[in-house]
């Protein structure tokens, strides 16, 4: 006799199994999403659990081996400090980050310019890079004495003392990024018609943006210790100055308050040049989301 069931029917068995096989792939596919955001997440976390450990042991430290305050305060005693000396601090801060404000620009309006005419021109690099070198061979610290006579406790003279601490790394960064470019890609741009203008802003400047981000992140660093360093040497004024100060005084709470406060400008600082060469640079996104 023979069998007249639908196809559906002889079939529904092989849809049941190919269903359920679908469901199972789903499920795994879930499961391995779920797992890598929980590690997504954990490895965000890594950094912020690692600085609460740090400060639980140093909580943990003085208490256990009854560290006085005057050699180590405690993480509370600091906190509460900077609570009680926040109109004093904001306002030391103040003149310190318009220092450390100008002389960044300062370094990014000098050294990237002299760095890209040092990288494309033989004739700046026999004149201009001695020059330069010869500037950084000369100690900064010996130079601060001379810009407090010259232009006096004011903040030309902290500002004139970051540059000349901090462009040197961008500086080198800079020409480091712009010889960087593979010539086979300049042989292309130019067998194409390119201009000069236009094989630099589509292809040799998005090319030298990452290093570029790296001098400026390192430059950053360099610019809060020269900031610090000016107002040591020649200023009545800023967080420099009231750190040394307190240094005078034996205040290790106010110290560590003030310290406390330039780590969190630091930390805000080198956030917010990620955050600009995050937005400057879309295809280093696209590429760090490809690796992944």
């Amino acid at each position: 006799m023979a069998n007249t069931s639908p196809p559906a029917e002889r079939s529904r068995p092989g849809a049941r199994a190919i269903s359920a096989a679908n469901d199972s792939r789903r499920v795994r596919s879930g499961g391995r999403a779920k797992r890598q955001a929980l590690a997504s997440a954990g490895w965000a976390a890594l950094p912020p659990a690692t600085f609460v450990a740090i400060i639980l042991l140093w909580a943990a430290a003085v208490e256990v081996f009854a560290i006085p305050s005057y050699l180590l305060p405690s993480p509370l005693a600091v906190l509460n400090r900077m609570i009680a000396e926040r109109d004093n601090l904001i306002a030391q801060a103040l003149p310190t980050l318009k220092a450390l404000g100008i002389g960044l620009l300062l370094c990014l309006a000098i050294g990237i310019p002299i760095g890209l005419l040092i990288a494309l021109s033989k004739v700046a690099k026999q004149t201009v890079y001695p020059v330069v070198m010869l500037t950084q061979l000369v100690p900064k610290i010996a130079i601060a004495p001379l810009l407090v006579v010259w232009l006096g406790f004011s903040v030309q003279t902290k500002v004139t003392l970051v540059v000349l601490i901090a462009f040197f790394p961008l500086l080198m960064s800079s020409i480091a990024a712009f010889v960087s470019l593979d010539d086979r890609l300049l042989y292309l741009t130019r067998s194409m018609g390119a201009t000069r203008f236009q094989t630099f802003w589509n292809l040799r400047l998005p090319a030298a943006l990452p290093i570029i981000f790296s001098g400026i992140k390192t430059c950053a660093t360099i610019a809060i210790t020269g900031a610090l360093v000016a107002e040591f040497l020649g200023s009545n004024e800023g967080l420099g100055y009231a750190l040394l100060r307190a240094s005078s005084q034996l205040d290790t709470e106010y110290i560590f308050a003030i310290l406390v406060v330039l780590t969190i400008i630091g930390i805000a600082i080198n956030y917010l040049i990620e955050a600009l060469e995050w937005w400057l640079t879309p295809w280093e996104r696209r590429q760090k989301s490809g690796k992944k």
